[in-house]
């Protein structure tokens, strides 16, 4: 009788805690005095930045003492938690206290809207609530909303509500807080959208895809221990935490990040020797312009980050010459249910649009990140149950933008419909339909060509946003241009294709001669490419209504309805 062979179980995955926050308790130990968070809280009598500062080893307490007090009040493991807080100190410090406690942090914009805010908050139905004073006024004004909140903390002063307030809670334990154990496929928070095209919706992020991303930014972009990012997005200064990085919170108010004070910007920048940064385009194109008009520079500055729409190639150009030689700027692509999927620096893409020459190609966003696998697909508003090879498109055929990997989240919260629209199964895998369009040239990098609800179907073809927006950004008094579709009478097939304009400060036609006068000029690029010759139609729009994340992705369905009334 032959003994039967006992298999061979590699239990290290098993043992291992995936828990995101494992990493801060590591770096707190190789590099404890090396300043983690450094915000700004005030001036003083000459107006001059004060700063607070917690070091890693402070972080690591802080966030072991939030967690103490936490759980003592019954906030636990497997327990949603509304977090509403701003950027900074206490954000960060809660947010892993939140993640060692075994807790499923519910990270939201409050800037998206009243109406937006309280549906989200009652479709996610949190059990616990951290919030300041503003946040807990809403909590007892929406009930309904909050009505599944069943512990609330206020950070800050409480009023006339109860429950204790963080203060209260941080409790004086030097032990540490034993974290708890988790697998690479167990909840770790709910992350929205912008909302760009339609309501909100909340992205369930396990901690293998959170530890995921941070090997992917530590690999592509070089990040190492003891750099100091500024990050313009909050979410960033945890990837920070996890990479051994300080970060430095900006004066930059997250709901609008392109009012910023650019002096105050670079202020901080070069009190703090930033090294890294990460933000919109709208934040950059401020930023970089004053710059140039003062002639200042970051001489401590490797890399830039940009991303939240396309990025315009002056951008890049105009860093060029404001960066040491040796940085350079980068377009990480992606949403945040796929985040980062491709990335590409300033030289690189300046190369590649140069190479084509030519406004149809789109805007290259790079070549996919490591462990990213990326296809287009045809176009088609109806669901894809099951993947299928046959789907893939050729290079240099636009379709949508597909893609899975470790960083690829799997679900929307509570929304079974846009799980259906935008998740396709292969077995244990899920690709997520990024709702982009585009192409894979033949050396695998990725052309934008704008998002597929915005494209617009008229009865000669299908045009697409980025390589028609591309066209008449060229003229030298547009700031930035549009493409929306306006329903034509008596076809549903196609719409009327319109173009509106903002132009760049000081450029408004005021008569009707100079508006004509525009438009001709505005046609005759048009005519020069066969995609926009067809378009006849121009408005001109004083601002456009744009995200509240980046301020930077148009909000086009706005944009439509307002052109139908204008015409």
């Amino acid at each position: 009788m032959i003994a039967e062979e006992t298999p061979i179980v590699d239990l290290k995955p098993l043992l291992e805690n995936w828990n995101i926050a494992r990493h801060l308790p590591e770096v707190a130990r190789q590099h404890p005095e090396q300043v983690a968070v450094v915000t700004t809280t005030g001036h003083d009598w000459r107006r001059r930045p004060i700063y607070e500062r917690l070091s890693f080893a402070e972080l690591d307490r802080l966030s072991d003492a939030y967690a103490w007090g936490l759980q003592g009040y019954g906030i636990g493991r497997g327990m949603r938690v509304l977090l509403m807080v701003r950027p900074g100190l206490p954000l960060i410090g809660l947010t892993f206290a939140l993640f060692k406690a075994g807790c499923i942090p519910i990270l939201i914009d409050p800037a998206m809207g009243r109406q937006n805010l309280i549906t989200c908050i009652e479709e996610v139905t949190p059990e616990a609530m951290v919030g300041i004073e503003r946040a807990h006024i809403a909590r007892k004004l929406f009930p309904k909303a909050f009505r599944s909140v069943k512990r609330a903390v206020t950070v800050g002063k409480r009023l006339f509500w109860g429950g204790p307030t963080l203060d209260e809670l941080k409790v004086a334990i030097t032990t540490p807080f034993p974290m708890e154990q988790m697998t690479t496929t167990d909840p770790a928070a709910i992350i929205f959208t912008t909302g760009s095209t339609g309501l909100p919706k909340g992205v369930q992020y396990e901690h293998g895809m959170f530890n995921a991303q941070v090997d992917m930014l530590r690999e592509q972009f070089n990040m190492q221990p003891g750099e100091v990012d500024m990050p313009a997005f909050p979410l960033f200064a945890l990837f920070n935490a996890a990479l051994g990085i300080t970060s430095a919170i900006p004066p930059i108010d997250p709901t609008r990040p392109a009012s910023c004070n650019p002096a105050e910007v670079l202020r901080f920048m070069h009190d703090q020797g930033v090294t890294t940064t990460f933000g919109s385009p709208a934040i950059w194109n401020k930023v970089t312009a004053y710059m140039v008009k003062n002639n200042v520079t970051v001489p401590t500055l490797r890399r830039v980050l940009m991303a939240g729409a396309p990025v315009p190639l002056h951008i890049h150009e105009r860093f060029r010459g404001l960066l040491p030689p040796d940085a350079d700027t980068h377009t990480p692509y992606g949403a945040t249910e796929a985040l980062p999927i491709t990335s590409i620096s300033g030289r690189q893409v300046t190369a590649a649009m140069n190479e084509r020459n030519d406004p149809m190609a789109g805007t290259c966003v790079g070549w996919p990140m490591p462990g990213v696998t990326l296809r287009i697909i045809p176009i088609v508003d109806e669901s894809i149950p099951t993947w299928d090879e046959s789907l893939v498109r050729h290079p240099y055929e636009v379709g949508e933008i597909v893609v899975k990997g470790p960083a690829v989240t799997k679900q929307y919260i509570n929304r079974p419909q846009a799980n259906a629209i935008a998740k396709i199964r292969e077995g244990e895998a899920t690709w997520h339909r990024m709702g982009d369009l585009g192409y894979l040239d033949a050396e695998g990098r990725v052309w934008f060509y704008g998002r597929k609800t915005h494209r617009v179907p008229t009865a000669e073809g299908c045009l697409y946003t980025e390589p028609c927006e591309l066209v008449f950004n060229q003229h030298r008094d547009v700031f930035r241009s549009a493409l929306v579709g306006v329903p034509e009478a008596g076809n549903d097939q196609a719409k009327r294709p319109v173009i509106v304009i903002e132009p760049k400060p000081g450029t408004m036609p005021k008569t009707a001669e100079a508006r004509e006068r525009f438009i001709g000029e505005l046609r005759r690029l048009g005519a020069a490419h066969e995609m926009t010759a067809g378009i006849s139609t121009f408005l001109f729009h004083p601002a456009f209504p744009v995200d509240i994340r980046h301020n930077a992705k148009i909000f086009r369905e706005k944009l439509a309805l307002w052109a139908a009334k204008e015409l």
